[in-house]
């Protein structure tokens, strides 16, 4: 393993890559700790000990890497960017000019992504706009009780609001133009590192949390289950279907074309850690909404009983929800990401054909059929990933509000996996000996 290291840093191209990538890195954990104009930095301590709490802030500092509860430069972290990215998936299955785009090539794909941006841009003002608004009446949204009193915008006028929004959304920008740099000149996808260096940010901080709670008994006992989860995850993302296929062998001229073998893999976990994104997001929009209900009456009922069995995560409508909405979304963005119908038609038009199986209708079927019995293991998988590490320590540690979920240890593992996969074929490219085997 100290070989193959050495050997990365041998290669001038593939050495010059990753510093590349680890000094936009740096420069992304900088912003992240540089407050934007116009707040009140005294009371960011108790906003950050709300976040330790739980609840959709705890959820949206995991995609920030704690930008969001120190109100910095990136504290909208990347997810504008993965939110108009998934819009813009979802609409080329119902908007034929996108589809027309989609099967452009790369001239296609540069117009997708650069609606993809704009759409971006929209999304970070509005969000912008909004926590500016939830931050100024003390995080209403976040905090059920709302007793504390918050107010991280004082000075709340139109110049002061614009000179924050205007802030944070260029530093959205920032961040995306950052993370199209490291795909272009580093090693790995940019914006899936730019996530991985927020989520594991916060695992020492969230350590720390079981730590304090229960003493070293349980923070071993994490760490063991992340061990377990850890395999259980590189299990799974390796995993895959591989369905053959062959191509009819064809005369053109002197020379005779096709004839070889080849497969479709299809993967165990198709759509990734999006499900767990989906659903933690549909199900913090009760919390959201209730906190716009009056604070007495039956509006207090409602916020009570989603505080009660839809935030709590150890509360059993909490993990049926959750669970449900998990397995419901991978099955739904599969669907968008493999069309079967379409890997038919092309299967169809290139001479190929899997044995068997007739082209056209029934090799369509057959891949339908496939494609749901192995999303369903998959799915139920990281909806296991999602509920077993918070349940067990809400199960361990009754009554401490430790916001540790197996969110982090997918989206780490997922992304690590991929970037040493690129480093292994750069290596391997140069007969060097790679770090997978």
């Amino acid at each position: 393993m100290l070989a193959n290291l050495t050997n990365v840093f041998k290669i001038p191209d593939l050495r010059n890559k990753i510093l590349f990538s680890l000094l936009i890195i740096g420069l992304y954990r900088l912003g992240a700790h540089l407050p934007v104009p116009g707040i009140d930095v005294s009371v960011l301590s108790t906003l950050q000990e709300q976040a330790e709490q739980g609840g959709v802030l705890a959820f949206l500092q995991l995609f920030s890497g704690g930008a969001l509860t120190q109100f910095a430069l990136f504290a909208l972290g990347i997810m504008p960017y993965i939110t108009a990215s998934i819009i813009m998936q979802i609409l080329a299955v119902v908007i034929p000019k996108l589809e027309q785009w989609q099967n452009q090539g790369a001239v296609g794909q540069r117009k997708i992504t650069q609606w993809t941006r704009y759409l971006t841009v929209g999304i970070a003002a509005m969000q912008a706009t909004g926590f500016t608004y939830l931050f100024h009446n003390g995080g209403g949204g976040f905090n059920q009780a709302n007793t504390t009193g918050l107010d991280l915008v004082p000075n709340f006028d139109v110049w002061h609001v614009l000179l924050i929004v205007l802030t944070l959304t260029a530093g959205t920008s920032l961040l995306m133009w950052m993370g199209e740099l490291v795909t272009q000149r580093g090693i790995g996808n940019g914006m899936s590192l730019l996530i991985f260096a927020s989520v594991v940010s916060t695992l020492p901080g969230q350590g720390t949390q079981i730590k304090a709670a229960g003493g070293w008994g349980p923070l071993i006992a994490t760490i063991l289950v992340f061990m377990v989860l850890l395999v259980g995850i590189v299990f799974i993302e390796q995993g895959q279907r591989r369905i053959p296929v062959q191509f009819a062998k064809r005369v053109v001229g002197r020379r005779m074309y096709g004839g070889q073998s080849t497969y479709i893999p299809l993967k165990v976990n198709q759509s990734g850690v999006i499900p767990i994104i989906f659903a933690s997001s549909v199900l913090y929009l009760p919390q959201l909404l209730a906190g716009l209900l009056p604070a007495d009456g039956w509006g207090a009922d409602v916020q009570r009983f989603v505080e009660d069995h839809v935030v709590q995560p150890n509360a059993p409508l909490h993990l049926l929800l959750f669970g449900g909405l998990i397995v419901g979304f991978a099955y739904f963005y599969t669907a968008i990401t493999f069309d079967p119908a379409k890997q038919a038609d092309t299967l169809r038009k290139q001479g190929g054909f899997i044995p068997g199986i007739r082209p056209g209708p029934q090799t369509e079927r057959y891949l339908g059929k496939i494609l749901s019995r192995i999303t369903l293991p998959g799915a139920l998988f990281i909806a296991g990933v999602a509920l077993v590490p918070s349940l067990l320590l809400t199960s361990f540690l009754p009554g401490a509000q430790v916001s540790f979920s197996g969110i982090s240890i997918l989206i780490a593992v997922g992304v690590a996996l991929e970037t040493m996969k690129q480093v292994d074929s750069q290596l391997m490219m140069r007969n060097y000996e790679g770090f997978l085997k």
